[in-house]
């Protein structure tokens, strides 16, 4: 858990930094910096797709290891690149895409963790080690803005840059200081996941074992709803502070940019129990229902021609939607073991139910790494929908009637699928 909330910090540094660069003295357009906060997600979910097919040929805690020590990379790249603001803007897109680095590693981080629990409590393990895992997107939104605010490192981190605009001006930011702050906690994580996590031997199996969820319908199906449900969480955090800093200026976003990813994480858990109890689809379809509500809010507090809008509605019902993804996220997860028992017991027979059960652990952890793969997809989306809306539109209106659709959609595979009397998977 402390190595994925290290993951998560990484590949969501950019959140804070776009929002922090002009005023700076880097000479990027809105668009320019929307770029920069999607393609850490872009990276991220690429990497997914390969990350969730590792835990079960290198073993969990090899890779676990390494992956870890592979965030110092964009850590201490970036943390000399702010420095400067005649940095080339390529570099800069080069460092929002190693971040994915981050990203790349929730998807073997859930894999190894669903091999630990027995059927009963998957939904719970796996919410709490992503929901914690979470966390670290609202710990770096939370500790990136102090640590920038003061030499923490002293000279050893270099240099501050001095704020050229607004009620600030004129006041020292040590921005370096959002990257190295991490750089000592990864060092610790991948030692102690080096020398103290374990394998399992049960767990080993090649590419080509795992492959089998490529032609499985459900893989697919469960891409789409946690798309909607990870995808925006990820998505929002990423988006959020930099969308709110355009939308009401007169605002500071970064003081409270932290709370939606925190509520978010911490509902994760309670959507895996709630899941555990009432069942996964039901959780899932219902929190769908209230994320339209949600962005419905959002609009309506949106300033327009109308009105200047109202930040703290718009916060709210940003809330409501974190919160709604972080139930959401546990409940999803919870469906896919479900889904899959099931269907490897119907296709093996009960008198092979023990053989059935490490198939679908096999093809679980197989499926629970992809999906995370397709979702993360979300948090690139997301932002570059507010930036195209903007530079399309004028108005982020038209990408949030787009969420409302995929929402929609949502609900009727949920519902068809998995939630109604009669569905070809109840879960």
């Amino acid at each position: 858990m402390p190595n994925l909330l290290l993951a998560f910090a990484v590949w969501t540094i950019w959140s804070i930094l776009v929002v922090k660069l002009p005023a700076l003295g880097f000479s990027y357009s809105a668009n320019q910096l929307f770029w920069l906060a999607a393609l850490p997600a872009l990276s991220g979910a690429t990497l997914r797709i390969f990350y969730s097919f590792m835990v079960p040929i290198f073993g969990g805690r090899r890779w676990t290891a390494l992956s870890t020590a592979s965030l110092l990379l964009p850590c201490l790249w970036i943390g000399v690149a702010v420095q400067n603001p005649d940095t080339p803007y390529l570099i800069m897109l080069i460092l929002a895409l190693l971040c994915g680095f981050g990203g790349g590693n929730f998807a073997s981080s859930m894999a190894n963790i669903s091999f630990f629990y027995p059927q009963a409590h998957k939904g719970a393990a796996m919410g709490m080690n992503a929901g914690l895992g979470n966390l670290g997107v609202s710990a770096m939104q939370l500790l990136a803005p102090l640590a920038i605010a003061s030499s923490v490192f002293g000279g050893m981190a270099g240099e501050p840059l001095i704020i050229q605009e607004g009620s600030n001006a004129g006041n020292p930011v040590w921005l370096q200081n959002a990257a190295f702050i991490w750089v000592p906690l990864i060092v610790v994580a991948a030692l102690a996941a080096w020398f103290g996590m374990n394998d399992i031997a049960d767990a080993k199996a090649s590419f080509k074992d795992q492959a089998v969820i490529f032609k499985r319908q459900h893989n697919w199906l469960m891409c789409w709803l946690y798309m909607g449900m990870f995808g925006s969480f990820i998505g929002f955090a990423a988006g959020f502070p930099l969308l709110a800093g355009m939308q009401f200026p007169e605002m500071d976003p970064v003081k409270y940019a932290f709370l939606g990813p925190l509520v978010g994480a911490l509902a994760r858990p309670v959507g895996g129990a709630m899941a555990d109890r009432l069942g996964g689809a039901q959780v899932t379809l219902w929190a769908f229902v209230v994320m339209i509500g949600g962005v419905i809010g959002v609009l309506s507090f949106l300033p327009s021609d109308q009105g200047s809008g109202n930040f703290w509605g718009f916060f709210a019902m940003f809330l409501l939607l974190f919160v709604c993804s972080g139930i959401g996220n546990g409940s999803t997860f919870r469906m896919v073991p479900v889904i899959f028992h099931d269907l490897l017991l119907r296709e093996l027979g009960n008198e092979r139910a023990e053989e059935a059960q490490k198939a679908a652990n096999r093809e679980s952890a197989a499926v629970i790494g992809f999906i995370s793969a397709i979702a993360a997809y979300g948090g690139f989306f997301i932002p570059k929908a507010y930036g195209s809306s903007i530079e399309l539109t004028g108005s982020v209106a038209a990408a949030f009637i787009g969420f409302i659709l995929f929402y929609a959609s949502c609900i009727a595979v949920t519902w068809w699928f998995y939630a109604r009397r009669g569905a070809p998977a109840p879960c």
